[in-house]
């Protein structure tokens, strides 16, 4: 995985680390901690190397601010940090904060924080939060007392010196279990913690983290959610998000805060003074205003509080659900299903985390809603009410699927995807281990489609890939996957095809012979029919060696062999497509070397006119191969295609060309000759190309006008507004064209009138059956009567015998080239005599 980290190699990254498990703390020489193993993990794959800088919290803090390390993990984000030191864009962890007491001390609601002493972490955002909070509530006596750590604050509380620590949820209720200290209701200030690094030299760090984190964050088996599995002290169980969830709970710890005190407020009417009223009006306001239900029901399950958002849901205005239960709110099956989780709740003082898709009475489907349900208890411990509170999260569900059927399936076919497959075929693959019941992968991929999305447009073709998956996949069995890979790549796993071979290859054709079928109907595209067929490539499960990878390519072999052997087909893979793979990769090696050590000939074809008078020549490469000799251009330019070294073997053949031009200058048995270079649909297409053709000769001094480029029809099928504009600007400093295999590839008449073009050359298939195949006499006078018609020259290639040559004659056609007139040779071979022997 590739980060977008500003780092451009390792280096040594100093991070601070404190005492706070679990969250992060110092153990073993590293750092450990859930930020400790994430920082790791983003460390292997980033290549930096890891130095912790143990300290305190307060000492870590200065030591960033100083620039003495690199990161300081576990830092909760405010303003006023914030204009200190940097921080990323994501967080790592949402927390909340709470109060732990001693056993002696009493502390149920806020109210009782007067003349207590807390011990807390020196300069800590609880310690800020709290002193405002005792000043917002007007509680007098609080003592606050910082400590350096800690284990030092618990030490305080456990001991007496202190009578409750404040710290967060993480580190506090494990530690409050070794210290023998108690939970109070007390939750407070849910915050988002993040790395922070020093002000303004720390971004590209941050950078590298946010971009592991966004991406972790959204995907289930990742790093950062192992390591939060590995850490978390209880399971939770739930159908949301892990970060949703402790969002959630930090609402639902400072909500549930509020309706106690409240609560208790209420019940203490009678002893409270104006102020206490004035904060119950004030957390009344705050809870109408949360975007949550918030309600409180008795023991008899009848309604004692609702806010706004839980009067909206029902219906009815809050003073007509108070008293009510649920069976007169809400439909009978709700109700029901309501009743068996509130007696969970009073009855085993149980916290429930609850899916609920509510109806009101009336019948209106509802919103579906996360609700927590937890006890209230009295200051005897005992349960006297319920607390619920029902968070609205049906927009995330449905982007929760919506991002799901992006990530696992195509848009256009809602076929599984290529990650969804490699997911599955992987499982299927461990299951033949187990099992060694035969499976198979079929490669589909449809025959000439380019064609389809050249000529009628990629619209078009998106409707016949639709069409095409509905097809294949009426022809599937139900426990199989069919998945569109893209483009025009189709893939289908079968599983379970049995444990004998010879019954499972059975299954495998005749499915396979199904799919081929479904193609034989045309397809209904919106600018009329169109018929297209596929090509199958089949592979077992045994020939992958338990590697999903393996098999996936030898699918891919077994179907470019299908359609090498003539397209709609069946092939199976066996090991000689293996070998032909090998040989290309190792041309494809010493294809490189070649290039390097320039390896590479030009030999030199006749091409001539009336009476045999030479014309000009056609520059051919040769690969003169320091082992095998002379390599034919069949077996290395396609692979210079593909690869696209074919870019740089292009512009040595210009280059060599155009010195061998000038080497005719000045002779003049040569002079007039023009040489004919053949351009591949990748080089034209390149976007230097015009630029290099020009610098060429004006590096080397060849005359333009002598210098003939062939290009081939396929060039045609892509972007041919741009090809004119290419072809004019060279045909403005006297650059001749050529379109070479007339009449086997892409080009029409309207094509033909704009291009502009010096030359037609009738292919050599055309000229082959000239004397036996009256179609083939037919295709060359209509290519004549063309290229008159046009104003353009008609030159014949693979003239091999004076029968051809005669015939083409009569014909009318003048410039041929061929056997007949010569082999490739050097250039001085061209008017030595041997040019014009067979």
């Amino acid at each position: 995985m590739i980060g977008t980290s500003a780092v451009a190699s390792p280096r040594t990254v100093r991070v601070g680390v404190y005492q706070n498990p679990p969250k992060i703390f110092f153990a073993r020489g590293r750092i450990s901690g859930i930020f400790g193993d994430l920082l790791y993990a983003i460390a292997d794959r980033e290549g930096w190397t890891i130095e912790p800088v143990v300290c305190s919290w307060r000492q870590c803090l200065e030591k960033l601010q100083a620039g003495q390390i690199d990161l300081m993990p576990d830092v909760a984000f405010n303003k006023p940090r914030a204009q200190l030191m940097d921080f990323g864009k994501t967080p790592t962890l949402y927390s909340w904060s709470e109060l732990y007491r001693n056993p002696n001390v009493r502390l149920m609601s806020i109210r009782d924080l007067s003349d207590k002493r807390v011990a807390v972490l020196s300069g800590s955002i609880q310690e800020t939060y709290l002193s405002e909070m005792a000043r917002n509530y007007g509680i007098r006596g609080v003592v606050f007392m910082p400590t350096e750590n800690l284990n030092a604050a618990f030490e305080l509380a456990a001991s007496g010196k202190a009578d409750a620590v404040a710290t967060n949820y993480f580190f506090g209720d494990a530690e409050a279990r070794q210290y023998h200290l108690d939970s109070t209701p007390i939750i407070f200030q849910p915050s988002q913690l993040f790395f922070a690094a020093p002000k303004g030299r720390g971004q590209a760090l941050l950078n590298a983290i946010d971009f592991y984190l966004e991406q972790w964050e959204t995907t289930p088996q990742s790093p950062y959610y192992r390591i939060l599995d590995h850490w978390k002290t209880t399971a939770r169980e739930t159908h949301i998000p892990v970060l949703f969830w402790w969002g959630l709970g930090a609402l639902g710890g400072l909500l549930s805060l509020a309706l106690l005190a409240m609560w208790v407020q209420r019940r203490q009417v009678l002893a409270q003074d104006r102020h206490l009223r004035i904060t119950e009006d004030k957390l009344a306001l705050i809870l109408d205003s949360v975007d949550a239900c918030i309600y409180i029901k008795d023991t008899e399950l009848r309604y004692q509080y609702v806010n706004h958002r839980q009067a909206e849901l029902v219906g009815l205005p809050a003073k007509k659900i108070l008293g009510q239960t649920d069976d007169v709110l809400y439909t009978p099956e709700v109700a029901i299903r309501m009743r068996v989780d509130d007696r969970r709740v009073l009855e085993h003082g149980e916290r429930l985390t609850v899916e609920e898709e509510n109806r009101s009475a009336n019948g209106v489907l509802r919103r579906t809603y996360l609700t927590v349900k937890q006890p209230l208890r009295d200051d005897d411990g005992e349960i006297y009410a319920l607390c619920g509170i029902a968070t609205d999260f049906t927009e995330h569900k449905r982007n929760q699927q919506k991002i799901h059927q992006l990530a696992f399936y195509d848009p256009l076919t809602g076929l599984p995807n290529r990650s969804l497959l490699l997911d599955r075929a992987k499982h299927a693959l461990d299951n033949y281990v187990r099992s060694q019941s035969v499976g198979a992968l079929l490669f589909i991929d449809l025959d000439n489609f380019k064609i389809l999305n050249d000529t009628l447009g990629h619209g078009q073709g998106d409707i016949l890939l639709g069409q095409a998956a509905t097809r294949l996949g009426a022809q599937v069995r139900h426990n199989d996957t069919l998945a569109r890979l893209g483009g025009d790549e189709f893939v289908l796993l079968m599983e379970n095809l049995g444990e004998t071979l010879d019954t499972a290859i059975s299954d495998v054709e005749n499915i396979a012979r199904k799919l081929l079928q479904a193609f034989t109907e045309p397809f209904q595209l919106d600018n009329g029919i169109y018929n297209i067929t596929a090509s199958i490539g089949v592979a077992l499960f045994s020939e992958a060696d338990h590697r999903v990878e393996e098999l996936l390519k030898r699918a891919d072999m077994a179907m470019y062999e299908a359609k090498a052997s003539g397209r709609d087909q069946v092939k199976f893979f066996n090991p000689m497509m293996q070998a032909s793979l090998s040989a290309r990769a190792a041309v494809e090696t010493e294809l490189h070397e070649a290039l390097k050590h320039e390896q590479f000939i030009l030999l030199y074809q006749p091409q001539v006119g009336c009476e045999g008078r030479l014309l000009g020549a056609e520059a051919l490469v040769r690969w003169q191969h320091p082992r095998d000799g002379l390599v034919s251009p069949a077996v290395f330019i396609p692979v210079a295609e593909s690869t696209g070294q074919i870019l740089m073997l292009g512009r040595w053949i210009l280059h060599t060309a155009c010195l061998q031009l000038v080497a005719w200058q000045g002779k003049p048995e040569y002079a007039g000759l023009v040489l004919s270079v053949n351009v591949s649909a990748r080089q034209f297409h390149h976007p230097d190309f015009v630029s290099e053709v020009l610098r060429t000769l004006d590096e080397t001094g060849a005359d333009p006008t002598h210098l003939g480029l062939e290009l081939t029809e396929t060039l045609l099928a892509d972007d041919i507004d741009n090809l004119i504009a290419k072809m004019k600007a060279l045909k403005a400093r006297g650059v001749r064209f050529s379109l070479d295999d007339f009449g086997t590839g892409y080009s029409s008449l309207s094509y033909l009138k704009r291009l502009p073009l010096d030359q037609l050359k009738i292919d050599q298939s055309f000229v082959r059956d000239l004397l036996v195949d009256p179609n083939d006499t037919a295709i060359v006078r209509t290519i004549l009567a063309l290229g008159e018609s046009l104003d353009l020259e008609v030159m014949a290639e693979g003239v091999e015998t004076i029968e051809q040559r005669d015939a083409l004659l009569n014909l009318g056609c003048r410039r041929q080239q061929g056997y007949f007139f010569g082999y490739p040779g050097p250039p001085e071979a061209l008017l030595d005599g041997r040019a014009n022997a067979r």
